[in-house]
């Protein structure tokens, strides 16, 4: 009878997902807010990540950051509010809402990061 009873709860544990392996996330591709108003359009790009503010000369501040995790891609990035010739420990995480999207200078010691609204 134990054995039943073992047999019926790891069912029921299958059945609600328990064990089950996570989905894996799905592409965060599309348009985002930021908080200072302008857009950036986000997509995949030979399997890592592109970004670029829309209506802006600035080249691509994400081009090809690699997959580092579920939901998670690190490389280096440009800012589009700093000069060009500087570049960033970028990593951009889903969230919720939408992307944060963090970038360091100095090793990991000066850091600031936006949180991105999919549109």
């Amino acid at each position: 009878m134990v054995l039943k009873s073992h047999t019926t709860f790891l069912g029921l544990l299958f059945a609600a997902g328990v064990f089950a392996t996570p989905a894996l996330a799905a592409a965060p591709d599309g348009v985002y807010a930021r908080p200072n108003g302008t857009t950036a359009k986000v997509w995949t790009c030979g399997g890592k990540l592109c970004a670029k503010v829309q209506d802006s000369n600035f080249d691509m501040f994400l081009s090809g950051i690699a997959p580092a995790g579920e939901g998670k891609w690190q490389g280096d990035m440009k800012h589009p509010d700093m000069p060009g010739f500087m570049t960033f420990n970028g990593t951009v995480t889903t969230t919720a809402k939408g992307l944060k999207v963090q970038g360091c200078a100095v090793g990991q010691t000066m850091c600031d990061s936006e949180q991105w609204t999919k549109k």
